[in-house]
């Protein structure tokens, strides 16, 4: 009897860490508070209840999975995870103890699928910042971006994931250290970026990124006030400083924080004369940093070669480079005012009144107008 138990938990657990992934987890929940996502899943299983529908096994599971990890967020961030018992997260769940052990071996357990799910987030929010194909500097400044916009946008997450699982035990210090090191890893291409670089070791990137996640720990440690996103220029001159010295790090701190949606798309500033109607209605192009930052960069320098907008964008990959211009022009927001590859000139692009339209409404220039790079 014992053994079938266990064989049917081990088969749930998986199948429903399984799901888990695939939907971006249960945390997901937490963009409307953590507590909405325990009554949203009440909710629909009470709904199905109502009109007597029986629901699937896996959609239970999944169901029952989202109300235990949104319940252990919400205890966890009131109670401190050392005081927090598998019987305070079922409570809040409204789930009986032998469902939590069905799906979790214990509250270690539980926490590291939080962990988990939160990990899977972030990489949509970065994957979706359209960050590929950029030079290490920037590439480290977005994602560095979106992670500090995602904890500003999470306050109970940033404080569960961050703050609470130092205090975990060996299941969740392991995997938070799996993270520390994946982080370090995308820090260490540094070394390849100059011959100062060069004569970092892997040690300078896990020493950055250590230094980097403790500032935002005693940050949310004590509560202070004001958004995470106010130390992007602090921490990327921390960061860039081994690698490219102290003129780049001065860079840093001197560049505006880049105005993108916790999602990765530019923000449209308002005119001052109120509304008016949207440049973007019609684009079927979802702008990234990286396509606002050619836009930029055509806009800076009228007739800009490939490379040299490539430069000012900085995209090292030419390929890459040439399918977004191409992309661009197709949509009618650039125009390739040279004779073409027929008379042997390089590309000299301009912006279209479309394309000068958009790029006023972006904001990635400070109060002065300057670029923002």
């Amino acid at each position: 009897m014992h053994a079938r138990a266990v064989s049917r938990r081990t088969a749930r657990v998986s199948g429903a860490r399984g799901g888990a992934r695939k939907s971006g987890g249960a945390v997901a929940g937490a963009r409307e508070t953590a507590a909405a996502a325990v009554a949203g899943a009440a909710g629909r299983a009470v709904v199905a209840g109502a009109r007597g529908e029986s629901l699937p096994r896996e959609q239970l599971v999944e169901i029952q999975r989202a109300r235990l990890l949104a319940a252990a967020v919400v205890a966890i961030d009131e109670l401190g995870y050392a005081d927090t018992t598998v019987s305070d997260v079922t409570n809040r769940a409204r789930v009986s103890r032998r469902t939590f052990y069905e799906l979790f071996s214990n509250r270690e357990e539980c926490l590291a699928a939080v962990l988990e799910d939160v990990v899977v987030l972030v990489r949509g929010e970065i994957a979706a910042a359209g960050l590929e194909g950029l030079a290490w500097c920037e590439r480290v400044r977005g994602g560095l971006w979106a992670v500090l916009s995602f904890l500003d946008r999470e306050p109970v997450l940033a404080r569960v994931c961050v703050v609470q699982s130092l205090r975990g035990g060996a299941e969740v210090l392991v995997r938070r250290e799996e993270i520390l090191a994946g982080l370090a890893r995308v820090v260490d291409e540094g070394r390849i970026e100059t011959a100062r670089g060069g004569q970092c070791t892997p040690l300078t990137a896990e020493g950055v990124v250590g230094a980097a996640f403790a500032i935002v720990y005693a940050r949310l440690l004590r509560g202070e006030p004001g958004p995470l996103t106010g130390l992007l220029g602090e921490l990327m001159a921390m960061i860039v400083l081994p690698y490219r010295g102290a003129a780049a790090a001065r860079r840093e701190l001197a560049r505006p924080e880049p105005s993108v949606s916790p999602h990765g798309a530019p923000r449209l500033r308002a005119p001052a004369g109120g509304a008016v109607g949207d440049p973007l209605q019609g684009v079927s192009m979802r702008l990234t940093y990286r396509t606002a930052r050619v836009l930029e960069g055509v806009a800076a320098r009228p007739g800009a070669s490939n490379r040299e907008v490539a430069e000012r964008a900085g995209i090292e990959d030419p390929g890459q480079v040439s399918k977004l211009l191409a992309r661009l022009e197709r949509l009618g927001l650039l125009v390739n005012t040279s004779g073409g590859h027929a008379k042997g000139e390089p590309n000299a692009w301009s912006l279209t009144s479309l394309g000068e339209r958009v790029t006023a409404q972006l904001s990635l220039k400070d109060g002065r107008g300057r670029e923002a790079a």
